[in-house]
């Protein structure tokens, strides 16, 4: 039980049968988990914790030994072979097998993907690896959720915004690893400019649940993680299925060229819890699961702190919150994938139907949501669904918080009228090109949303305005190329780090993208063959990774041919 709704799913096993756990290591996985009870007052050793618990082996250890594994799999009463499983699914888990030399105690990771590989990021992999030398592991790394400071490097858990050789060098000396918090708005703050005084009417009765869904229903809000599903019709859909209900926030931006979720946590965090109490109390949600990247260390410090300050002086009657961590995984960004990450599980799509809104979270009917779209519903209550759907450009309604990096002067998140094109974007909120860069193409959309040529620039960017063109707009990453660039190189970055990602669940992506990888290597592409092989891709795989990992091949084959010929 935790917070008064049944787990349900696989029990734990009784006696267990296997490999002896070693002494020392059951002693040290005892009292990593007392601790963790103490201090949560939550008896770890449920299955649902699995990847909690792995966390604080790998936070004490720097690694995860086999005897550690066979220990917790005895505390959990789980097969071994389910933690080994869970344990190597996760980039940020490091299992050493037996024999095996553990890793240096100190790791820097290196963004690669395309922000980053546009300013240089494979050069300063190698100067570091060269200048840090074998006491310190420098390893190529995902997108860091950092792309408008690139090049990131990662020191422990400390990024470094622009990171240089001697930057980093610098941080591994001090060794400072751990992720400083900079100034953001403190609970006591907020309640003191009118926040939670929305949440008090929810809950003190002055406000009606009925017209307040109706009211985000008329702003014309879209779920804001990417597949833009409206969000008071999702809110409609989840309080009709019967209760107990359940929330799950996802936070596990991994998408390359999106920030945005970072952006408005490391500055205004309650805004975003005061909208998860609002929708919990229209829902009639029982829990809140918050899902959060592994790579966010400082909000995971903020939202610790803050959500226990919300507890211990409630404005009003608060549903359970509980956060929980990822592990570096970008399929669990996918809303089923991640649901399986927070049962403490490998992050694998489920198949659907049935669909989360129905039987999601522990089973029960799951109302699923990006951060962002929670942070907007204070505002759009308060002001009316008028003030979020008079904003647009171009025939479109609301606001959009565009993630910009690449080849322009202002990198940032920019909160600009939906429909505005990228050239406007680019004149009008990032002050122009760099220096002596011509405007070449655009990623509308991050790594998935397909690349488009500059002479394109002028279409409205918005949920579903895109698509006739093989793109769309996801969670509004937009990365930027200049004439410096070549769009074939972009794509293959970005299907590099769709190979490495695939969960390895269905043959069309894990192999897909492998074989995609291969073909786009070539100086010609075979074109007939990169697009019967995204046709497959794209009709055969069972989420969205698969389906869109085709749009950069398919796009430029379409609008940049030369570069291909």
């Amino acid at each position: 039980m935790e917070g008064g709704i049944v787990k349900r799913g696989k029990r734990s096993r009784g006696a267990l049968k296997g490999r002896a756990a070693d002494a020392g290591a059951v002693a040290d996985i005892q009292a990593l988990l007392d601790s963790a009870q103490r201090s949560s007052g939550v008896d770890p050793r449920r299955r649902d914790l699995l990847i909690e618990n792995l966390h604080l082996i790998q936070d004490r250890y720097g690694h995860i030994s086999a005897a550690h594994i066979v220990a917790l799999a005895r505390e959990m009463k789980l097969a071994m072979t389910e933690v080994y499983e869970v344990a190597t699914f996760y980039h940020h888990f490091d299992v050493v097998k037996e024999g095996q030399t553990p890793p240096p105690a100190l790791t820097v990771r290196v963004c690669d993907s395309l922000s980053c590989e546009l300013s240089g990021a494979n050069s300063l992999i190698e100067g570091l690896k060269k200048a840090l030398g074998d006491g310190v592991r420098v390893i190529p790394a995902p997108c860091v959720g950092r792309c408008d400071q690139a090049p990131v490097a990662v020191v422990g858990q400390n990024p470094v915004a622009q990171a240089s050789v001697d930057k980093v060098k610098a941080l591994v000396s001090a060794r400072k690893t751990q992720c400083a918090v900079g100034k953001y708005v403190s609970y006591p703050e907020y309640r003191r400019n009118g926040g939670y005084d929305l949440a008090i009417e929810c809950l003190n009765g002055s406000r009606d649940a009925e017209l307040l869904i109706k009211t985000m229903e008329n702003s014309g809000l879209r779920g804001l993680g990417g597949a833009g599903f409206p969000a008071g019709r999702k809110w409609r859909i989840v309080r009709g299925e019967q209760g107990p209900r359940v929330m799950a926030v996802n936070i596990d931006e991994g998408e390359p060229g999106t920030f945005k979720d970072r952006h408005y946590l490391e500055r205004d965090p309650h805004r975003f819890l005061e909208g998860v109490i609002v929708a919990a109390w229209a829902v009639q949600i029982s829990e809140v699961y918050i899902y959060l990247r592994d790579e966010y260390a400082g909000i995971r410090a903020i939202l610790e702190k803050e959500i226990k300050a919300l507890q211990a002086d409630p404005p009003c009657p608060l549903p359970p919150i509980f956060l929980r961590r990822g592990a570096g995984a970008y399929i669990c960004g996918e809303e089923s994938a991640m649901i399986e990450s927070i049962e403490g599980k490998r992050g694998m799509p489920r198949l659907r139907p049935p669909y989360v809104a129905q039987v999601g979270l522990f089973g029960y009917p799951t109302l699923e949501h990006n951060m962002e779209t929670l942070y907007w519903v204070r505002d759009i209550i308060q002001k009316g669904a008028e003030w979020f759907s008079g904003h647009g450009r171009n025939g479109r309604k609301g606001l959009r918080s565009f993630s910009v990096s690449g080849r322009v002067r202002k990198p940032g998140v920019h909160l600009a009228p939906a429909g505005i094109t990228v050239k406007e974007l680019i004149d009008e909120y990032c002050g122009g090109m760099l220096p002596g860069h011509r405007f070449y193409g655009y990623l509308p959309g991050g790594a998935s949303g397909g690349i488009l040529p500059a002479s394109m620039g002028d279409i409205p960017l918005d949920f579903d305005t895109l698509n006739p063109h093989g793109c769309f707009i996801g969670s509004a990453a937009v990365i930027i190329l200049s004439d410096r660039d070549q769009a074939r190189t972009a794509a293959g970055n970005v299907m590099k780090f769709f190979a490495e990602e695939s969960c390895g669940q269905c043959t069309p992506c894990r192999v897909g993208t492998a074989k995609a990888l291969q073909l786009m290597d070539a100086p010609k592409w075979d074109r007939g063959l990169l697009e019967e092989l995204s046709g497959a891709m794209a009709d055969a795989s069972i989420c969205g990774l698969g389906q869109a990992a085709p749009n950069p091949i398919r796009t430029v084959m379409k609008y940049f041919p030369k570069e291909v010929e």
